[in-house]
């Protein structure tokens, strides 16, 4: 498949409605459906597409967007449907992830003119990349600002809390991984993340109710 034929399947792809798309990860991950599975995975080939526009000048491009699909993928493999967090941030580190080690391995261009947030030391400035370089300048405005929303928010967390998030939905990191790191049980990983969570949506709720 090229660029063109590539595009226009994308077309046909319809945004799936949030009670639709809880059904289909219970049909999924409670009932082992490989055909709720592939209509997930299709259904957010989109965002593989917009994170691959970074990379649109190279010729590649096709192969770069197969990595991204297989990012995407795997982050429906290990995505928890029950933490409450959305897909398309849990997805979205893993589809650049998969996208940056390929050009990386090419050798297809200089990293270093690419948007560094993954590798950020601090890490908490990864929220960032919920902003979509690719919408409208009106619409990125509002990402931008939803994005130092929950910068802000991840900033005032305790600080286990705080590592536990950034590891987890910022680098991508397994909850067992992360446990091992902060010598703690995983279980003990599940509840910090829960609290996070919960006090981030406390914190943004007021922000959101007026959004």
């Amino acid at each position: 498949m090229d660029l063109n034929e590539y595009l226009e399947e994308l077309k046909k792809i319809d945004v799936l409605a949030p009670q639709i798309e809880k059904k289909l990860w219970r049909s999924y991950k409670d009932e082992n459906n490989m055909e709720s599975r592939r209509t997930l995975i299709e259904a957010y080939q989109p965002l593989v597409f917009k994170q691959a526009m970074q990379f649109r000048i190279l010729d590649n491009i096709m192969d770069i967007i197969q990595e991204g699909t297989v990012g995407l993928i795997e982050a429906a493999e290990n995505y928890d449907h029950e933490r409450g967090a959305a897909f398309s941030l849990y997805a979205v580190h893993r589809i650049r992830g998969r996208m940056l080690n390929f050009v990386r391995k090419e050798g297809s261009c200089d990293i270093a003119c690419l948007d560094g947030t993954l590798a950020e030391a601090g890490g908490l400035t990864a929220a960032n990349a919920i902003v979509d370089p690719t919408a409208a300048v009106a619409e990125q405005a509002e990402q931008s600002f939803l994005a130092a929303a929950l910068q802000n928010a991840l900033q005032r967390l305790p600080e286990k809390e705080r590592e536990v998030l950034r590891s987890v939905y910022l680098q991508n990191q397994e909850p067992r991984d992360v446990a091992a790191a902060l010598a703690v049980s995983t279980s003990h990983i599940y509840r910090l993340q829960k609290t996070g969570i919960r006090r981030i949506r406390g914190m943004l709720s007021k922000l959101m109710q007026h959004w």
